[in-house]
């Protein structure tokens, strides 16, 4: 049996991870950007971060972006709004949708709560046509679908209830709050998963709407859909003629042909129907003849002698995301995927390729057989048309599906799951994050044209209320690639779980929904990556180059002389050899007392560069590397030095080295001093009388950071903060609200944490 076979019917032996893997620290993003705790409004003023919410209000699940008109419409607890495209905090219209009264006093009498569940929480916004928008709701567990009016001009907005267009919502939204909605509209069909029962039970793809009759698939058949969590929906052609149009869903549910030792075991699925399927004539009445699935598979294959968790279940499918390409009919399918597990949290990217999907419906069946009643290949003969083709004239000459014969719907019924599975591109995960404080749970993706090629950047939303940014670098020869961190960008104060994302490519800005509120940033921070050519070329970021003065948004069709830009490498060291933009390192003075400790605070911008520190003593010309030794301990701030000795005294140079590149960050020049100097210069500066205005004396910078009572300590010495750089504030000293003006950082061995950094 191939990978693709094993990883779909042995589940335990297709995640192979190492031992080290579990206890793999995090990647951590080259920029964290994030709210600091008493100034809310800093992301807001540096970064352009938007937000909108509505009172008593919440549960933005719906987010649809609308171009033409320049608006995003949201769909939320009892309403719809309607928000402009460039600032969603800016002319924002409402539309009040309530459930009736007499529904929500039924779902109180069926044991639901009235204050949170029995409410008409707006599931799915569609574009219908031209003037309208279809939204659809639960309706306090009675599913109510409506027309919504939005007007031709995008100078006027308009967001007006068409009372005469209210419908069952049936087979459309979910009746509960607390479950997904997976649709698609093509056309007037609109193609859906959903649990079409109160009690959520009976999960179905089903369409409704348009001329054609409406399909399901087959209720209560656990080898169809078994206990579905579905996740989206996509129309992708499958060529030129639109009768082979397919419909395809992603979702995870059960697995039926998991092996009875693992126990319930969750895996993630794409399934297919023909979009012109109208069931079949004698068997699958008004049932989906068409439809097929396949097991998604993202994970870690381990190596010959490494220890295995046989017993480790997948990655279960939150999102997934369709990148278009040159050619409509072969789109990239970004999926994020999350694990937890007794022995770590993960979460993953895994990159599907639509020729790979088609090619595990093309191959063979599973099939369940033998006195184990083990899933096997099926070796039999496959009826004409093969299950799940469509019919039309480019593969037969079937007219409809009402045409096919009596065995081909027979074997449709049987064997709707394929033995083969879908491996990601590359084999393994693109992007994989373990031991984070976070998981993964909404991607959206964008691609980008920059000097070297296109780049595709994806957007992660996490369940702390953060969104990173990660571009994919090709690796070795193609179709390899691996993600890079670039940013992690604390979105919503309260943290709350991240449940959609879209994209405006013309406005070049993200929308996030989150429960408690919507937020709007742009694709790309280009001055936050610094001021100088090295920074913004380390940086890596397609939507970002260096012009000769700053980092600005690189666009394609500007020529520039001065545009540096390496995304494919990220070495400065020949595209701004020549930059003079990096003014000369300043001298700063620090003073310190023999017996007590000093800090010196240097922080590189970027979380991904190391620091590297040398020494020069006063009177010798030769540089010495500063290693970590018992008085010596680096943090991710800067290094303190412990039990100062005199001939500690002398200039420290601090450097930042990525990529390979080193870039000299602080220059500080350390004088220890002894405790007598040290208590004879405070005694004169006591009895000294006022001095009048004019230069201050050198010893009068020393004496303001001792604090009074003497004796020094790395809490007593604090150097003034780079001017501007990005820093990170311990968790502890946020809890013991300390000045940061007045005291130094406690000593740490790693970066700060998500929600850490701020301007």
């Amino acid at each position: 049996m191939g990978r693709a076979g094993a990883a779909a019917m042995i589940p335990g032996l297709a995640l192979l991870w190492a031992v080290g893997l579990g206890g793999a620290a995090p990647s951590p993003p080259r920029l964290r950007l994030s709210f600091q705790v008493s100034c809310p409004a800093e992301l807001q003023a540096w970064h352009g971060l938007q937000t909108f919410s509505l009172e008593r209000t919440c549960c933005y699940e719906a987010l649809l972006v609308d171009e033409e008109r320049g608006r995003l419409f949201v769909g939320a607890e009892n309403h719809v709004a309607s928000l402009s495209l460039d600032n969603i905090s800016k002319r924002a219209k409402k539309l009040a949708w309530p459930a009736p009264v007499e529904w929500r006093e039924e779902c109180n009498w069926a044991g639901k709560d009235i204050g949170t569940e029995c409410m008409n929480f707006v599931k799915l916004l569609h574009a219908y046509n031209h003037t309208h928008l279809l939204a659809c709701g639960t309706g306090a567990f009675h599913p109510t679908c409506a027309f919504v009016e939005v007007g031709h001009r995008a100078e006027e907005p308009v967001l007006r209830l068409d009372l005469g267009r209210i419908e069952d919502g049936k087979g459309k939204s979910p009746y509960d709050p607390r479950h997904r909605a997976a649709s698609v509209l093509v056309g007037e069909e609109l193609y859906s998963g959903v649990a079409a029962d109160l009690m959520g039970r009976d999960f179905t793809i089903f369409r409704s709407l348009g001329q054609r009759p409406s399909l399901r698939t087959e209720p209560h058949d656990s080898r169809w859909l078994n206990e579905p969590k579905f996740v989206k929906v996509f129309w992708i052609p499958e060529s030129e003629n639109p009768d082979d149009d397919k419909i395809y869903f992603f979702f995870r549910e059960t697995a039926v042909e998991a092996a009875p030792a693992l126990g319930r075991l969750s895996v993630s699925r794409v399934g297919q129907i023909c979009r012109n399927d109208v069931g079949g004539q004698r068997s699958l009445v008004n049932k989906w003849t068409t439809f097929l699935k396949a097991r998604l598979v993202c994970s870690v294959p381990g190596v010959e002698g490494d220890t295995h968790f046989d017993q480790l279940r997948p990655f279960p499918a939150e999102d997934v995301s369709l990148l278009s390409s040159r050619d409509h009919r072969t789109p990239l399918l970004y999926a994020v995927f999350s694990t937890s597990s007794s022995i770590f949290q993960g979460s993953a990217v895994c990159v599907y390729s639509m020729n790979d999907v088609r090619r595990a419906f093309l191959g063979p069946f599973a099939h369940k057989e033998g006195p184990m009643h083990q899933w096997v290949s099926y070796q039999g003969r496959v009826p004409y048309p093969r299950p799940g083709m469509c019919p039309s004239k480019t593969f037969g000459t079937f007219s409809s599906t009402k045409d096919f014969p009596d065995d081909v719907i027979q074997f449709a019924r049987n064997h709707p799951l394929m033995y083969n599975s879908v491996l990601p591109i590359g084999g393994r995960p693109l992007f994989l994050q373990v031991g984070a404080n976070y998981t993964f749970t909404q991607i959206a993706t964008d691609r980008v044209a920059a000097a070297d090629g296109h780049y595709d950047v994806l957007f992660i939303g996490t369940d702390a209320g953060t969104v990173l940014k990660v571009i994919s670098l090709p690796k070795g020869s193609r179709p390899s690639a691996e993600g890079l961190l670039l940013e992690e960008l604390h979105v919503f104060e309260d943290s709350a779980a991240v449940t959609s994302m879209q994209i405006s490519s013309k406005r070049h800005q993200l929308y996030i929904a989150s429960r408690s509120a919507v937020a709007q940033i742009a694709l790309h921070r280009c001055a936050a990556h610094g001021r100088v050519c090295a920074e913004c070329c380390l940086a890596r970021d397609p939507y970002c180059a260096w012009d000769g003065v700053a980092c600005t948004r690189f666009q394609p069709s500007v020529k520039r002389r001065f545009r540096r830009q390496d995304v494919r490498n990220g070495d400065p060291s020949t595209l701004c050899s020549g930059d003079s933009s990096r003014p000369a390192l300043l001298e700063h003075k620090v003073f310190g007392v023999e017996g007590s400790s000093a800090f010196l605070e240097c922080e590189p911008r970027s979380l991904q560069a190391r620091v590297e520190w040398t020494f020069q003593r006063a009177g010798v010309t030769a540089h010495t590397q500063v290693l970590a030794q018992e008085r010596t301990e680096r943090t991710a701030r800067g290094l303190l030095l412990r039990r100062l000795r005199r001939r500690d005294s002398g200039v420290y140079l601090c450097a930042a080295v990525e990529q390979g590149f080193t870039q000299p960050l602080r220059r500080l020049s350390l004088h220890v001093l002894s405790a007598t100097q040290a208590e004879r210069l405070a005694g004169a500066e006591e009895a000294a009388p006022a001095a009048p205005p004019g230069p201050k004396l050198w010893y009068r910078d020393f004496l303001q950071l001792v604090e009074p009572g003497g004796g020094g300590s790395a809490n007593s010495l604090r150097m003034c903060r780079p001017q501007p750089a990005l820093q990170s504030l311990p968790p502890e000293s946020r809890r013991k609200g300390r000045n940061r003006r007045t005291h130094a950082p406690e000593p740490r061995a790693e970066r700060g944490p998500r929600s850490a950094t701020h301007w």
